[in-house]
């Protein structure tokens, strides 16, 4: 199903933008764990729209319960199941619209897809709305690898014409993975930073949008974690990270750039470290070779499109009336969800890695 995904921990995702709640079901946690529900919740106010550069006038504090899965204050072996109430929902603003699809979004191929009853209310399931529990999950994966020192942490790499420097991929400090997830705007260098927010700013006021790129670094994960060919730990990340809506592509490494460049200069070399462990002397390879983790930092970038929501005219079609149309879309929007875009992809990396790793024997030290 298409709102399942998961080998070891399975999640089931449900809601709509505008339902009454989204949540999550979580199955295959190991029992016995004690979850700082606090540290989860602080997690999930990162994402929570209202709060970062660009963001939409929506205000969700994105608080959740749990109806089960904990007893006693640790997981029992039950699926954790979770529920985040939609608390600020306007949908008059979409009444007029639900047979003329927004340019770029998913509202005509769901429109065809479910014979006219898609839910066109903020999107529906196709919201980045449900990227709230997927959060909710990566933060839970968070501290299970954290207790076997595996650390995750993601940047702006750009958003649009202006960019961030990029992660040093030989040798990723995971005090900074740390530090980043305290900052509303993560960057690496600061003015790039308030370079960025200008351009947002200034989209924003045009009533247009911006894209951008996060770069997201992971640390701990011993050579070997992962699998070969349809179940490469590229291949599960990236089934995770186009679950993020908006997102367009994913590269590893060098990615792209690596195309351009000869395999003497783009081959990374080994050499043993100073405690005698195996690693390369560049990461051209961001950390995975044949769809296996080779104990180097995992390093990897996601491009999302701009919000197609904008303030401006643009020209669609009605499809009940068969006729073309000019609309202009109100309602609250982001400018660039890019800055509340940054959990979500550390949480798509964390959930993917515990997935992993639950099933590696060493990763239990047996």
């Amino acid at each position: 199903m298409s709102f399942e995904v998961g080998k070891n921990i399975r999640l089931a995702v449900f809601g709509q933008s505008h339902s009454k709640a989204i949540g999550i079901s979580i199955d295959g946690l190991p029992a016995g764990l004690e979850l700082d529900l606090k540290k989860i919740q602080a997690f999930m106010a990162r994402r929570a729209p209202g709060h970062t550069c660009g963001s939409t006038p929506r205000v969700e504090t994105d608080e959740f319960t749990v109806l089960s899965g904990i007893a006693g204050g640790r997981t029992c072996g039950s699926p954790l199941c979770v529920m985040i109430e939609n608390r600020n929902c306007d949908p008059s603003v979409y009444r007029d619209m639900a047979d003329i699809p927004r340019p770029m979004h998913s509202d005509y191929p769901a429109w065809v897809k479910y014979h006219g009853f898609n839910d066109a209310v903020g999107g529906g399931h196709f919201s980045g709305r449900m990227t709230a529990p997927i959060c909710f999950a990566g933060a839970v994966c968070a501290q299970i690898l954290e207790k076997f020192g595996v650390y995750a942490g993601a940047h702006i790499a750009g958003i649009g014409t202006e960019h961030d420097r990029l992660f040093d991929a030989v040798n990723v400090d995971e005090e900074l993975l740390i530090s980043l997830g305290t900052e509303d705007f993560p960057v690496l260098d600061r003015s790039a930073g308030q370079r960025m927010r200008a351009l947002i700013d200034d989209a924003a006021a045009r009533g247009d949008s911006l894209g951008g790129i996060v770069e997201c670094a992971i640390t701990g994960v011993p050579a070997g974690a992962g699998d070969t060919m349809f179940d490469s730990l590229e291949g599960q990340m990236s089934r995770m990270l186009f679950a993020i809506p908006s997102v367009k592509g994913v590269e590893f490494g060098s990615g792209f750039r690596g195309a351009e460049l000869a395999g003497s200069v783009h081959n990374d070399e080994f050499c043993f470290d100073a405690d005698g462990s195996v690693r390369t002397r560049t990461n051209n390879h961001g950390g995975i070779l044949g769809g296996l983790a080779t104990g180097m930092p995992i390093v990897f970038r996601a491009a999302f499109k701009p919000v197609p929501s904008i303030g401006l005219p643009q020209k669609s079609v009605d499809l009940r009336l068969g006729t073309e149309v000019e609309l202009t879309i109100g309602g609250r929007h982001d400018a660039c969800v890019v800055p509340r875009a940054v959990p979500a992809v550390e949480a798509a990396a964390m959930f993917t890695i515990c997935d992993v790793l639950l099933s590696e024997r060493s990763f239990y030290g047996a």
